[in-house]
């Protein structure tokens, strides 16, 4: 072999700087939810780009109605529970839905790559029903006690964060060692965030701070020991042998 065919074959042995960009490219990619491997995650970030912009660009009085019908106060639960409890998840309490994209992209997506798009399914909507439950029962007590005013059951309870924060709890078990103690102290201090920033001595503030530690510490000590499970048992499945049955 000549000097210049071997210098040739090394040549074609290194990847061209294009290619090897466009590979870089591909891999941050893989984490951007699509309908092939995250068909949950990108399904329901599709439903909720539409229902924001029904809120952004239809009649104000339609769309209030509509936020009202689905909200998960208590009065709303008392007299509707199955329309609110089905409904109070497919919208935004506010226009940024890009930041919901990412928030999904960090907690929800890699739970589906996981254990795939039924399993996470029942997680989250798991946590957004009862952490709804938890929380509103109580004032929906306190108001028929008289201890609370009727107001106290008319407040806007909408939203997809109870269901988010089951799934990033339930994530934060699957990790190990040190990441586990880290990811668990950004959960913790991103509730915390999201509580000071808004009204903390209000009744909605501390009902919706309560919502997100329950449905956090749900998916942390009851799905995610659950999960870890179902993925061990997966992985010790002899070759030539199906699957079991799912534990969720």
């Amino acid at each position: 072999m000549t000097t210049e065919t071997r210098s040739m074959l090394l040549k074609a042995g290194r990847p061209m700087p294009a290619v090897a960009g466009a590979r870089s490219r591909w891999s941050v990619l893989t984490f951007v939810p699509n309908p092939k491997a995250t068909p949950f995650t990108f399904g329901y970030l599709v439903v909720l780009l539409g229902t924001t912009l029904l809120l952004k660009f239809a009649d104000p009085g339609l769309t209030e109605r509509l936020l009202r019908l689905s909200s998960t106060d208590a009065h709303n639960l008392w007299r509707r529970p199955l329309t609110s409890l089905l409904t109070s998840a497919l919208w935004l309490s506010d226009e940024g839905w890009l930041a919901y994209v990412v928030i999904f992209a960090i907690a929800v997506a890699p739970l589906e790559r996981r254990f795939r798009a039924r399993r996470v399914a029942i997680v989250f909507f798991s946590g957004h029903v009862l952490a709804t439950l938890v929380t509103e029962l109580p004032v929906m007590a306190l108001i028929s006690a008289h201890v609370l005013p009727n107001s106290a059951g008319h407040w806007l309870d909408i939203g997809v964060s109870y269901g988010f924060f089951t799934t990033a709890g339930a994530l934060v078990f699957l990790l190990g060692g040190r990441a586990r103690l880290l990811a668990l102290a950004a959960t913790e201090a991103f509730i915390a965030v999201i509580w000071l920033s808004d009204d903390p001595a209000s009744l909605d503030s501390i009902v919706t701070l309560l919502g997100h530690a329950f449905a956090a510490h749900f998916g942390l000590l009851f799905w995610g020991p659950r999960l870890r499970r179902a993925s061990a048992g997966r992985d010790r499945i002899p070759a030539g042998r199906h699957e079991p049955e799912s534990v969720v």
